[in-house]
């Protein structure tokens, strides 16, 4: 079961960090994605990270203001969102997949290959 929080309504240029939490025993041997979804659009793939969290991907409309990380330890993978913009307001899900060890970041970019969904965080960007 995965659990998304820290979503809310930020000035753009702000910043925000989203957490998903797990419950389980198996949450270091699960790839985590998050997905976002704006009004009227399909869900699009925003960032992954590897079992380890040695190796993650964006879309490239956040690279280099989002960051991805994981605490394998305390079941819970974070997001955090800087330089935020009007169009990164959102329902934000996060996502995971039991993996082996080779982590495909071009399968993490796809929502079917995913397991278990979270029930989604709003984010809102106002300008």
């Amino acid at each position: 079961q995965l659990q998304a929080s820290g979503g809310g309504l930020v000035q753009a240029g702000g910043s925000l960090r989203l957490s998903c939490a797990a419950s389980g025993r198996t949450f270091s041997t699960h790839v985590i994605g998050w997905f976002r979804q704006a009004p009227g659009k399909e869900r699009e793939f925003v960032a992954s990270i590897s079992r380890s969290g040695s190796s993650m991907a964006y879309v490239d409309s956040v690279k280099g203001r989002f960051t991805v990380s994981r605490d394998n330890a305390q079941n819970t993978v974070a997001l955090q969102m800087n330089s935020l913009k009007p169009e990164d307001t959102a329902v934000y899900y996060c996502a995971a997949y039991y993996s082996s060890l080779y982590y495909s970041i071009e399968s993490s970019k796809v929502s079917s290959t995913y397991d278990y969904w979270g029930q989604g965080t709003l984010v809102t960007v106002s300008s």
